[in-house]
């Protein structure tokens, strides 16, 4: 009964996201994202609501008395939590052995809010991770859980769940969710996570990557899987929620690789990942050869490139050595020192979307991004959209593309520059703002022909009548903007109608 009590504690006591930022206020939740818990420490210093009491706790790893605890968990009580591992109580005293806070989201099915346990960060700890650190909800876990297709299928694997996110947010789309890991304590988070938010359906294997799904097929597999590029030196650690043990960037191209032989056909994979640009290798050409070279269908996105020195910096911090300290500067060199010898210049990082194909026109597409995509909310659902439009373009000749009508996407608006006094416009611009956060310029003819696009009209009818609007002659018209709309259904714009 303990993990029903811990749940019955936590919903009495409002242990909620938009609960928590009204007690400390919007200063304080923006100093925490900075890694500063001192403004809201002092926020919660004087409050005796429960749920100032357990965030002081298991958000900010404060100690606190027994009393207090027992107040804020009149159900599971200090020793229930004892008993699960969430505190050590001595002297009339507790502290907190596990980070323990709610988190929320939006996805195409709703709103939705859950309490996800893991180990507590440098923050709390004032300390180096362990080498064993079970990461809880940061940014990789929500840019993944944004970038997970929200079409219903029925099974889902989450290669390398460590504490269970992914999964819990698979499960919303999927019938049967595997989750592997080759750490024992993720997994035991992650069932905790899971039987504290009620969610069934989840089998949890130990492994390392595809090894405890061996000869199975999956309708989707998604994956943060452990890619950070660390110096293969017994003197650097490794720790398991982000080294995968290779040198480089293999870890990734192997979980690549593996998608093919794990896939239903027309199965689909989403994973993040790195990818080194060599001295003589684009990186983004060769994070996509991965998948060409595997069979499947591939899409990459490169939201951030880095150099090698800004790389080393990241995820030393990242396993919570400070700048300055000798320790941090050692790590340093080991890591440039990494690069150097294996002629690596920069580092990518981003979405890799697979899809083993099934009677599909081959698709293989590598991007940049053009615009921050931070806080952009259903990639997921934005690239399942464009796949399947794609689909249904990609064998149309011309003559059936403009027998099609097509619509502009909703996220889509249009911005026109004029000089002044001047009536025609000097740039037309197609903004996107969901997806990709596309910009792109658009020439009189193309913009009234996507402007004209109602979901209705034919394509080909829409074209004649503008080229007669604009006294050209359509038949040298035509060949342009069709291959202009080719391009617009791939990056979201125009969408085929049903």
């Amino acid at each position: 009964m303990s993990i029903p009590a811990l749940r019955a504690d936590l919903d009495a006591a409002r242990y909620r996201v938009d609960r928590l930022d009204g007690l400390w206020g919007a200063a304080a939740a923006a100093a925490l994202q900075r890694g500063n818990r001192v403004p809201a420490s002092r926020a919660l210093a004087a409050s005796g609501d429960p749920a100032a009491v357990l965030a002081r706790l298991f958000v900010l790893g404060e100690h606190a008395d027994a009393a207090a605890v027992e107040a804020a968990l009149p159900r599971l009580g200090v020793a229930g939590a004892v008993g699960l591992g969430l505190l050590a109580a001595e002297g009339g005293r507790v502290r907190p052995l596990v980070d323990l806070r709610p988190y929320s989201f939006v996805d195409p099915h709703g709103a939705g809010e859950w309490w996800i346990a893991s180990d507590l960060g440098e923050l709390a700890t004032g300390a180096p991770l362990r080498v064993d650190h079970v990461l809880g909800v940061g940014g990789a876990s929500t840019t993944l859980a944004a970038l997970q297709f929200p079409d219903d299928v029925e099974t889902v694997l989450d290669l390398g769940t460590g504490c269970g996110i992914q999964a819990l947010h698979a499960r919303r789309f999927a019938r049967r969710v595997v989750a592997t890991d080759i750490s024992a304590r993720a997994l035991g988070f992650a069932r905790l996570n899971a039987a504290l938010n009620g969610v069934e359906g989840i089998e949890f294997r130990l492994g390392s990557l595809y090894e405890p799904v061996a000869g199975e097929r999956f309708d989707r597999i998604v994956s943060n899987p452990p890619f950070v590029i660390t110096p293969r030196d017994p003197a650097v650690p490794e720790y398991e929620y982000r080294d995968g043990g290779l040198e480089g960037d293999a870890l990734v191209a192997s979980v690549v690789a593996g998608a093919a032989e794990h896939l239903n056909p027309g199965g689909t994979a989403q994973l993040l990942g790195n990818w080194e640009y060599r001295w003589n290798a684009d990186g983004l050409e060769r994070a996509a050869d991965w998948a060409t070279d595997a069979g499947l269908d591939v899409w990459v996105v490169e939201r951030d490139l880095l150099d090698p020195a800004r790389y080393a910096e990241t995820w030393i911090r990242d396993g919570g050595t400070r700048a300055g300290t000798p320790e941090f500067e050692r790590l340093c060199a080991a890591w440039l020192d990494d690069f150097a010898r294996r002629q690596v210049a920069e580092v990518g990082f981003g979405y890799l979307v697979l899809r083993r194909p099934d009677g599909t026109p081959p698709f293989r597409r590598a991007e940049r991004a053009s615009a921050p995509l931070d806080g952009v909310a259903g990639i997921g659902a934005h690239l399942s959209a464009v796949l399947a439009a794609r689909d249904r373009v990609a064998p149309l000749d011309d003559a059936s593309l403009r027998a099609t009508a097509f619509r502009v996407a909703g996220d889509v608006t249009e911005e026109r520059s004029h000089w002044p006094g001047e009536a025609d416009p000097t740039v037309i611009t197609l903004r996107q703002g969901g997806g990709l956060r596309r910009e792109l310029r658009a020439d009189a003819a193309l913009a009234a022909v996507v402007g004209a696009c109602d979901g209705e009209l034919p394509l080909g009818v829409i074209v004649d009548a503008v080229a007669q609007l604009l006294d050209v002659d359509a038949a040298a018209m035509r060949p342009a903007i069709l291959a202009e709309v080719r391009e617009l259904v791939l990056d979201g714009i125009l969408l085929p109608s049903v």
